[in-house]
């Protein structure tokens, strides 16, 4: 297909969307829509209807965001993949987007007067920030691969449960909040495009002059100093431009993921070549999948009568897609991976003891320290519980210690089995089947979550983890295969959250209360359970810590040592998805503890994979413990939930590790 046919093929259907999605939720003539568009002041008489003022003033605008929004994403998306050769690479998955969602409810609640003038700034800063730490992490040589992807990733975790935490604490904002992180297109007038359209001139300078540098670029290093390219100042000078339109693009519409992400990849697909042609090629087709999405969106809330927010449409189209590239556009180098920490340390018995010295400590804090009100003031208070207390506080400390050890035995499965230490039960998607089918069952068909809540987190998790297993069969395991599917899943559910939350009723809230990850609706009966299952899963990986040992040695060499591979790979890895499904019905998805544990296990000297279940049994049951704790107490009597707390510390404590550590990482030892 040559350039110019491609081109007008990609405008002609990017008109024919336009006059689609101009059909939708109106009763107008095709000569009164073209009567309106012909007039072009759009400025309305006294006797024009309701519907053509409608059209005028919101869906023509709507239809020109889409357009402008979808473009911007789809250059942008470009860019960012032949700055750096990686195909997946996206806002999305570059960690961008979410530094620049977190930066905007930071300013929205506590500096509303800065954000009246400033808000692209504010998001700008956000994102640079997050590409700074995703940077700081993985370093400018593995920008090519997978692991820039999968820190972008936790960076995700990390910063969506900071302003999880933030908005939980600030309650008036949230429909306002979370309606502008689904990704909405409703236009009420002009104002907002003569706002961003001066905003986007950038993109022009992009069209001019990116093309050649990505062409030097491609000849390498070598070949573009040769050709007169000071790489680095050309590299940093796309990338702020490309941060810069992001941001503007977000602080008018808010998140809209994947757009970036598939325009290039199906750019190429059309037989895109040439840089030029693939950045033309990209914001057109950026524009059609904005469009599309913004058809379905409006079709379903016509047919619903529920607003759906576009940025959610296009999580529906976009998880399948990335799931579809990544399948067909993965190389040998997105399969590399980081390592574990190094450390000379050796762990002993002295160091155990001090271990379960720290778990006591923690678990007679949680039991007997905490705050009350005593005479109108609150304080601090060191006291045996009550009968009618402790029969509250028993069943919540049962599963924060259940939680703990199972998501540490998950993490230490996943990690050896994939060869990724970024690999952990919320990362792979494991826990994020639990809560899709949760909020699905309560956002589209009104199922009383707390109700029907465990069985359906079961069969989430059981769905994703038959999910992962097809697809990884046909790609012999590929860790990179089996973490973007978690990547597309988790994106997806993401917008169906803050679809959900957009509603703004009490089963809004009691889906977000879940969702946070809390032991509050803990009960006897349900966290003894939850113990005896996390004990008997438990139990099993530690009787097969062998199968750990070999395979983490590598495949080839498990095979030559008599084991059958895929069976025992498939055995941990069900082992795996019913611990996810247990915890995540207990408690709600909960993130970081199943990545960090088995970190702390290693830097203790937990080499061998026996030993490091048992040690990152012990940190996870004390992080979950002690978040659980901090949560009831910090900010008494309001309690944040222990998921929020656990992310927030066990986050920012993983990346500062993993800064520390990057230049000396090695492979784990057995």
């Amino acid at each position: 297909m040559t350039n110019t046919y491609r081109i007008v093929l990609l405008l002609t259907a990017m008109m024919f969307c336009v006059f689609l999605t101009l059909q939708i939720g109106h009763s107008l003539s095709l000569s009164e829509q073209w009567a309106i568009v012909h007039r072009f002041s759009f400025e309305m008489n006294l006797h024009d209807s309701f519907a053509a003022i409608v059209y005028a003033q919101s869906q023509l605008p709507r239809i020109v965001m889409a357009v402008l929004v979808g473009g911007t994403l789809g250059l942008v998306g470009s860019v960012l993949q032949q700055l750096t050769q990686n195909n997946l690479l996206s806002p999305l998955t570059l960690g961008t987007s979410s530094g620049a969602w977190l930066a905007m409810v930071i300013g929205s609640v506590w500096f509303p007067v800065v954000m009246a003038d400033y808000a692209s700034l504010v998001a700008l800063l956000g994102a640079i920030l997050t590409l700074l730490v995703v940077i700081l992490i993985v370093g400018l040589k593995n920008m090519s691969g997978l692991p820039i992807i999968l820190a972008g990733m936790a960076i995700n975790i990390l910063f969506g449960a900071v302003a999880t935490a933030i908005v939980l604490l600030n309650e008036q904002y949230v429909k306002s909040l979370f309606i502008w992180g689904a990704g909405d297109l409703a236009q009420n007038g002009w104002d907002n495009l003569g706002w961003l359209i001066p905003k986007l001139t950038p993109i022009v300078l992009l069209l001019a002059f990116a093309p050649r540098v990505l062409a030097i670029l491609r000849l390498g290093q070598t070949g573009a100093q040769a050709r007169g390219l000071n790489i680095m100042p050309a590299f940093c000078s796309l990338l702020f431009i490309c941060l810069w339109l992001v941001s503007v693009s977000i602080s008018s519409v808010g998140v809209i993921s994947f757009i970036g992400l598939l325009s290039p990849n199906i750019a190429r697909g059309l037989g895109a070549r040439t840089p030029r042609a693939e950045l033309i090629s990209s914001l057109l087709l950026g524009a059609i999948l904005l469009l599309v999405a913004d058809m379905i969106a409006l079709f379903v809330s016509e047919m619903s009568f529920e607003m759906v927010p576009s940025g959610t449409a296009a999580a529906l189209i976009g998880a399948p897609a990335l799931i579809l590239f990544t399948r067909r556009q993965l190389t040998a180098q997105d399969n590399l991976s980081l390592s574990l920490p190094h450390t000379q340390q050796v762990i002993n018995k002295w160091q155990i003891m001090k271990l379960l010295i720290m778990l006591l400590g923690t678990l007679l804090i949680a039991v007997f320290l905490s705050r009350t009100t005593m005479e109108g003031a609150v304080s601090w208070i060191w006291q045996i519980p009550d009968h009618f207390a402790w029969q509250l506080q028993w069943p919540r400390l049962v599963t924060a210690i259940s939680v703990g050890a199972g998501l540490a035995v998950a993490g230490v499965i996943l990690q050896r089995l994939i060869y990724n230490p970024l690999a952990s039960p919320d990362i792979l998607g494991l826990s994020a089947g639990a809560t899709f089918t949760l909020v699905a069952a309560g956002v589209f068909l009104g199922v009383n979550v707390f109700k029907s809540g465990p069985g359906l987190a079961f069969a989430g998790s059981m769905t994703v983890l038959l999910l992962l297993l097809i697809l990884g069969k046909r790609n012999q395991y590929a860790p990179s295969m089996m973490i973007l599917t978690g990547i597309a899943l988790t994106a997806l559910i993401d917008a169906l959250v803050s679809f959900s939350l957009i509603k703004g009723n009490e089963d809004t809230y009691a889906i977000l209360t879940w969702l946070v990850g809390s032991t509050y609706r803990a009960t006897p009966g349900l966290s003894l359970i939850l113990a005896v299952v996390i004990g008997v899963l438990a139990a099993f990986t530690l009787l097969t810590s062998r199968w750990l040992t070999i395979l983490s040695s590598g495949r080839a060499f498990a095979k030559s040592r008599g084991l059958n591979v895929s069976v025992i790979f498939a055995i941990l890895f069900i082992v795996v998805g019913l611990l996810c499904a247990v915890t995540t019905t207990a408690m709600g998805p909960v993130a970081f503890v199943g990545l960090l544990a088995p970190h702390m296990a290693i830097l203790s000297g937990a080499k061998k994979a026996k030993t490091q279940l048992w040690i990152a049994m012990l940190f996870g049951v004390i992080l979950m413990v002690l978040a659980d704790w901090l949560g009831q107490n910090i900010r008494y009597p309001v309690q944040i939930a222990a998921g929020t707390v656990v992310s927030v510390i066990g986050g920012s404590y993983f990346l500062v590790l993993l800064i520390k550590t990057r230049k000396s990482l090695i492979p784990v030892t057995n």
